[in-house]
């Protein structure tokens, strides 16, 4: 066996799928090749509210290779199932109910994806229709406290005398902040293809964890785990979108119709809008109190979201203010509308995206009242320890991150007096905000399998969304075993493999690269301790795997991290430009330079297409989000995103796991659409409090 000493963890490595993936070699779930292949095509209800009378089929019968039709009247009963407890969105055909425009009624099964999808259209399909209930507002009187947060944490929390302590604080903040609905739109759509066989089921699908979706499908269906097999080798994103979702029911339904027979279905960008899931928007109430000196003495954050009547929803959008700064008066409170509208769910950051624009707006905005630099307002609240846990941080380099973007992004080069700053009818201004992303630890297992001295297959049902696992999975386990890069072959992706944690959380490569990394250990120590370095005839074939981080419950666990935003808005056009963005982050150790610095630049430029465009538009008369395709739900593009540098500080956290990772997918996001707020009001002393930050609401202003 050869031994290496150079590491290879923290080295700006390649991505080892990269070749597939240019050469079109890496098969994603929609592209396996089958004989005899069949395609099922959803139905939507076209109602928001009510219940589906009648679907009459005779015109699509008549379609050549039509081959059937599901509805809630022939439809297999399915068990309730879900990630975080019985959802009924999933339970898809099981009544004539009507809960949201866009919902599943029906699904037909034909010999072509045409003529399925013509076959749809051809239904004559009747409602007992009722007006819908879509519109969020805080002034609800029907607002309900959530069950609990999606997160599983507490909806309300309240320490000292909140009241008291904002009435009699010196300098005080009592502003709205909004954002609207964001919806996902992953580059590769929901896909699956199902396939029974001698009273098995086997998926390739489109998901963030086979053993996620093998747990659903089997609870659904009533069959034994080992009786389901998905594959999912290649994913092309998922951001929170795809840990189950109620298409591939829908799929699994259809094979169970055409028995022995591939089922294709791929949702189209128009139908993700529905049923796929999307960030709730929110109305965020901001309260905050602090001495003259700029000492913050009371916070509060209340939120108002939404969520769907088949199943509760509830993004922990004010979460990150319980951690982020001390005062000794603090209350956080989420409260629920329930409307006739699909159900949201994860995306990019749950929580702390939406929230912490409001908290970082807010900071801000309560900085400049005191008269202070907001890098030293927020410095100057850095708690010592969790306020609300009282524990100690793991590690908490807020502050490093703050001070380092300073200087390098050249903070006190210009005067923090608002609309100062021009080029010609160009007004200049930078914004800095603060991110956070907790520790998130899921339960993993692998196995380190080798039949000579120079092949090692790491074996483990990780998913790699587009975040490099192929890579850094990989890197991990040549250094934990002492060997080359080049001999390790890693299998993902595939229920047969060891049961490793979702793609969710920012956690795979902390919770997977832990489990890989215990295996490797109990590897080496049987080839070099019992077995004299030796391999036995046949190979030898060692699992790790680990459940929690060891120090659990004793310590706070975040990363941290600062951006900057220089921006520039048109006197008379309100058009907003980013030239420049600055994230410095303190994330654990970094595993792969290059595939880390991706995740962060990405991050922050979803964060940008949030700041300036991204807005689902309800119409509340339909219950339905209109612009529900590319030309009208707005993203950015190649010529919205300037020079964006990333940083980060080498931080070394002992105690978040064996890896020392502590998750990089997710805090790019959070902080950067209130920097940019913020930078929009230091370039023209106008804030903008809801989301986007779009030219109408600055041009009234501007022409003054």
């Amino acid at each position: 066996m050869i031994q290496v000493t150079k590491p290879l963890i923290g080295a700006p490595i390649s991505r080892l799928d990269g070749p597939r993936k240019v050469t079109g070699t890496a098969t994603y779930a929609f592209e396996y090749q089958f004989e005899d292949v069949v395609y099922a095509f959803p139905v939507q209800s076209t109602i928001a509210k009510g219940r589906v009378v009648a679907i009459d089929a005779t015109h699509a019968r008549t379609l050549p290779g039509f081959l059937g039709l599901i509805t809630h009247e022939n439809a297999p009963k399915v068990a309730p199932v879900g990630l975080l407890g019985p959802n009924n969105d999933l339970a898809v055909l099981q009544s004539d109910r009507v809960a949201y425009r866009g919902q599943f009624i029906a699904v037909v099964v034909a010999e072509t994806l045409e003529n399925a999808r013509r076959a749809a259209e051809l239904l004559d399909i009747r409602y007992e229709a009722l007006p819908p209930d879509a519109e969020l507002r805080a002034d609800r009187a029907d607002l309900v406290k959530p069950q609990a947060l999606a997160a599983g944490m507490a909806t309300d929390t309240e320490y000292g005398d909140v009241e008291a302590a904002l009435s009699s604080s010196p300098v005080q903040l009592d502003q709205t902040y909004t954002t609207p609905a964001y919806h996902h739109n992953a580059l590769e759509p929901h896909a699956t293809i199902a396939i029974w066989k001698d009273d098995s089921l086997t998926l390739y699908d489109s998901n963030q964890g086979p053993h996620a979706v093998q747990h659903i499908a089997a609870t659904a269906f009533n069959l034994p785990p080992e009786r389901v097999r998905v594959i999912s080798a290649f994913v092309g994103g998922g951001f929170g979108s795809k840990g189950g979702n109620s298409h591939f029911i829908l799929t699994i339904m259809a094979a169970q119709l055409i028995k022995g027979r591939p089922v294709k279905m791929a949702l189209t960008r128009q139908q993700m809008f529905a049923v796929v899931g999307y960030r709730t928007p929110t109305i965020q109430h901001l309260r905050l109190g602090a001495e003259q000196d700029g000492q913050l003495m009371a916070i509060s954050h209340e939120v108002v979201e939404q969520t769907g009547m088949l199943h509760e929803f509830a993004e922990p959008t004010a979460s990150a203010t319980r951690m982020m700064y001390a005062a000794p008066h603090r209350r956080t409170a989420h409260r629920l509308a329930r409307l006739d509208v699909p159900i949201p769910t994860f995306m990019r950051a749950p929580g702390e995206c939406p929230g912490m624009f409001a908290l970082e707006s807010a900071i801000d905005e309560l900085a400049l009242a005191c008269g202070i630099d907001p890098i030293e307002f927020r410095i100057k609240n850095d708690p010592a320890v969790d306020p609300e846990s009282g524990l100690p941080f793991s590690s908490r380099n807020l502050v490093a991150c703050l001070r380092q973007g300073a200087e390098a992004f050249g903070w006190q080069q210009h005067p923090r007096q608002p609309a100062t700053w021009r080029e010609g009818r160009w007004l200049i201004g930078t914004g800095v905000a603060a991110s956070t992303f907790p520790v998130v630890f899921f339960p993993s297992t692998a196995s380190i399998r080798a039949e000579r001295a120079d092949h090692y297959r790491v074996l483990i049902d990780a998913s790699d969304i587009g975040t490099g696992a192929w890579t850094v999975l990989a890197q991990i386990a040549a250094d934990a075993l002492e060997v080359p890069l080049e001999q390790i072959h890693l299998e993902i992706g595939d229920t047969n493999l060891p049961m490793a944690g979702l793609a969710g959380g920012s956690a795979g490569t902390a919770s997977w690269g832990s489990a890989i990394m215990d295996a490797a250990q109990k590897f080496r120590a049987t080839l070099y301790g019992e077995l004299g370095g030796r391999l036995p005839e046949g190979g030898l074939e060692v699992r790790g795997g680990l459940e929690r981080s060891p120090y659990a419950g004793q310590y706070a666990m975040h990363s941290f991290g600062a951006q900057f935003a220089e921006v520039r808005v048109h006197m008379d056009t309100g058009e907003i430009r980013v030239p420049r963005m600055l994230g410095v982050f303190a994330a654990g150790r970094i595993i792969n330079a290059k595939t880390a610095r991706s995740q962060f630049l990405g991050g922050m430029t979803m964060g940008l297409s949030m700041a300036l465009h991204e807005q689902s538009v309800m119409d509340p008369r339909f219950g339905e989000y209109v612009n529900h395709d590319f030309a009208e739900y707005h993203i950015a593009t190649n010529a919205d995103v300037g020079a964006i540098e990333i940083q980060w500080i080498d931080e070394v956290d002992p105690y978040v796991n064996p890896v020392g990772a502590k998750g990089i997918g997710e805090i790019g996001i959070v902080g950067t659409a209130a920097a940019i707020a913020n930078a929009v009001y230091h370039a023209t002393g106008i804030r903008v409090r809801d989301l986007p930050l779009s030219p109408d609401k600055l041009l009234a202003s501007l022409s003054h």
